[in-house]
């Protein structure tokens, strides 16, 4: 399942992919046949390239939020 792709405007890191499949899908013959199967392909592999990226950015984030966040409980404990 991928995210809305009205909302292209938005999205620029599969842009190209994205329009390749709505170009494709407006031939009706290719989008009925399997015509547009390896874009569609294509897409989903730029997209999941994509999420695989963002979810290691914020997992390297939370890691160190929560190194802080134990930093901060640790001080607090030893003025006790």
């Amino acid at each position: 399942m991928h995210p809305q792709l009205s909302q292209a405007d938005k999205r620029i890191v599969c842009k190209e992919f994205i329009q390749a499949l709505e170009n494709c899908h407006g031939d009706s013959w290719a989008k009925w046949t399997g015509g547009c199967n390896q874009i569609k392909l294509d897409l989903n592999m730029c997209l999941r390239k994509e999420r695989v990226e963002r979810t290691s950015k914020n997992r390297e984030g939370a890691k160190v939020r929560r190194q802080k966040t134990e930093q901060v409980w640790k001080e607090l404990h030893d003025e006790e």
